[in-house]
């Protein structure tokens, strides 16, 4: 009896269904959300089903930012804040993607934000494949987690005349992503 072997499945990033999104407190009081209009990045599967011990990397542009307000995004694409003149990318590669659930992972791996790389844990929802119209298998998750601006390199700071901080040091990532299989 021949054992059947996995064959690894690479599914890529379809920027027309997908939205990398950031949430920061501004003055304590309020939320402000930016994007990456620019990214790529892919899943390498060993399971058409499943994305358990799947690979992930990503990146994104980091002068593709926008808050909807250009002259805040100028400044996050400084040096107070990305960089983006000496540091272009934001990257993620995983080190890990395990299942804790019917439809919920565990991703973590590193994060480089302004040269700095940091060990990052995300929580993953998978939606589900679908066949869209022109025959392609998608599949969609929706990813979330927190990271410390500050252990990047991001440290800016400004203080209010009451000495209250104008931007929260905890950064909420909201990532919806649709992928496409490859072959």
């Amino acid at each position: 009896m021949a054992t059947q072997t996995a064959v690894d499945t690479t599914w890529v990033i379809d920027p027309l269904h997908s939205e990398v999104q950031f949430k920061v407190k501004h003055l304590v009081i309020s939320t402000v959300t930016g994007s990456f209009g620019k990214y790529e990045g892919q899943i390498v599967s060993h399971d058409d089903d499943d994305f358990d011990g799947a690979s992930v990397s990503f990146s994104a542009d980091i002068d593709s930012i926008t808050t909807g307000q250009e002259q805040r995004d100028g400044h996050l694409k400084s040096a107070d804040f990305f960089d983006a003149a000496s540091h272009p990318k934001l990257t993620f590669v995983s080190t890990s993607m395990t299942k804790t659930g019917d439809d919920t992972y565990s991703l973590i791996g590193d994060l480089t934000i302004r040269g700095t790389t940091k060990s990052v844990t995300l929580n993953v929802e998978h939606g589900g494949q679908m066949q869209d119209f022109y025959g392609q298998t998608k599949a969609g998750f929706e990813i979330s987690g927190t990271i410390k601006r500050k252990e990047f390199g991001l440290t800016w700071d400004g203080v209010t005349e009451a000495g209250g901080v104008v931007v929260s040091d905890d950064v909420k990532l909201a990532l919806n992503i649709q992928v496409v299989k490859q072959g």
